[in-house]
């Protein structure tokens, strides 16, 4: 099984510009003019154009204001405190500042688009700490 990781956003050049600057990714390929595939993570991730107000999968209307989901991103990076500082100079709001736990540090994070993300840094044996 291949993950695929699909961003909506409501505007791609700005949407490419932080991704660029802010998490070190790289363009890929173009999708047409509503979509671009970023590399440089574990799988590419699709930053896909799509306006405000336009319908959803579930039917409700598209909004770009800090929303909340189970579901977000995890970024592992090499160090958590130079990557908030760059995600932050790029656009990113910073929601919780690295908090250093047995496994490793985390910051919580929101991108210019409303969606939340956390960069995490393993130390020591990372997850491992806290598994079984």
């Amino acid at each position: 099984m291949q993950f695929l990781v699909n961003i909506d956003v409501d505007d791609l050049e700005r949407a490419i510009a932080f991704y660029r600057e802010g998490l070190g990714l790289t363009v890929g390929r173009r999708l047409g003019d509503d979509g671009v595939e970023m590399l440089g993570g574990s799988s590419p991730l699709y930053l896909l154009e799509k306006s405000p107000g336009s319908r959803t999968a579930g039917d409700q209307a598209r909004s770009y204001e800090r929303h909340w989901t189970p579901v977000h991103l995890d970024m592992v990076v090499d160090d958590v405190e130079a990557a908030v500082e760059r995600a932050v100079a790029a656009g990113a709001k910073l929601e919780s500042p690295v908090r250093v736990n047995n496994w490793g540090a985390i910051a919580g994070l929101a991108d210019p688009f409303g969606h939340g993300f956390c960069l995490l840094e393993f130390r020591g044996r990372g997850y491992d700490e806290i598994g079984a």
